[in-house]
């Protein structure tokens, strides 16, 4: 049996031999995984009602910086005392040979730095406090 295949506009041919007939029914070579349960906790929309409890949280965490991986301070481009802005690169993270940068999600002044280019942190350590 001669087939033509077009790949990049190129037309080929090839010849085909069928081997065996695929009549039966196919057989399912695979286990189906169990339904996977997913929680998603709604982010409110701007100007949305936000119970007061959640906005304080929100609040105190707006003004901490947490480490989004574990793994090693490469490098701290902040001191105490200095004026960030938006996207500013706060610092850099390493894990397993990847380099992560924090950047500034909004303008403050830094409080306090806790950790040091070596330092190693954890998923979710508070690596930068605001004013």
């Amino acid at each position: 049996m001669k087939l033509q295949i077009k790949i990049d506009g190129k037309i080929y041919e090839a010849e085909v031999e069928v081997l065996e007939d695929d009549v039966g029914p196919r057989q399912q070579n695979y286990v189906p995984y169990p339904p996977v349960q997913v929680t998603v906790q709604p982010i409110p929309a701007p100007g949305a009602y936000v119970p007061a409890h959640a906005a304080e949280e929100h609040a105190a965490n707006e003004k901490q910086y947490r480490s989004p991986v574990t793994g090693l301070v490469i490098k701290v481009n902040v001191t105490q005392g200095q004026e960030i802005q938006p996207n500013d690169l706060i610092m850099v993270l390493e894990a397993m040979k990847m380099e992560t940068s924090v950047a500034a999600h909004h303008a403050g002044t830094v409080k306090r730095v806790n950790v040091a280019p070596g330092d190693p942190v954890k998923l979710h350590q508070v690596l930068l406090e605001l004013e």
